[in-house]
């Protein structure tokens, strides 16, 4: 089971992915998940671990997200290996 912390950074940096509509729809068309699958699926590791592999995988929206959310970028990506069983949190 992931820690809580690094699910409740995950939902935060989904909230902000989603807040600007074309990163959201490059996020939806990026992962293949449609706003319905999102909703559905918010408590699942592999869902949030693919909201913030999609900020990894652009660096300039990693940065971003990580100032708006006041953490390090290094922190979207270590809460990413944990969701993804990877490293601890």
């Amino acid at each position: 089971m992931p820690d809580t912390n690094a699910d409740a950074l995950a939902l935060q940096a989904l909230a902000w992915t989603l807040a600007d509509e074309d990163r959201a729809q490059r996020l939806i068309d990026t992962t293949g998940l449609f706003p319905d699958d999102l909703r559905a699926r918010l408590d699942e590791p592999a869902v949030l671990g693919a909201a913030l592999g999609f900020l990894e995988n652009h660096e300039p929206d990693l940065v971003a997200c990580a100032a708006d959310l006041g953490v390090p970028p290094e922190a979207l990506v270590a809460a990413r290996r944990a969701l993804d069983g990877g490293e601890p949190w």
